[in-house]
């Protein structure tokens, strides 16, 4: 599986648990769960709300992608 995103990393880095954003954005703790492992992805939407909540660029959220 390819990861897309760093939430989880981020997560770690801010000490936010995944209730916590779960609660936060009004998600379930599996769903953000779910974006931890790259098993699903958040909208563009969800993503800026993300961001937002942990204050960071919302492209800090994303794998960079290199060639």
């Amino acid at each position: 599986m390819k990861d897309y995103n760093r939430i989880k990393a981020v997560l770690a880095d801010k000490k936010v648990s995944n209730n916590t954003l779960a609660d936060a954005l009004g998600v379930s703790a599996q769903t953000v769960s779910r974006w931890c492992t790259n098993n699903q992805q958040p909208s563009i939407e969800t993503l800026f709300a993300i961001a937002k909540y942990l204050k960071v660029d919302a492209r800090e959220l994303l794998v960079p992608m290199h060639k």
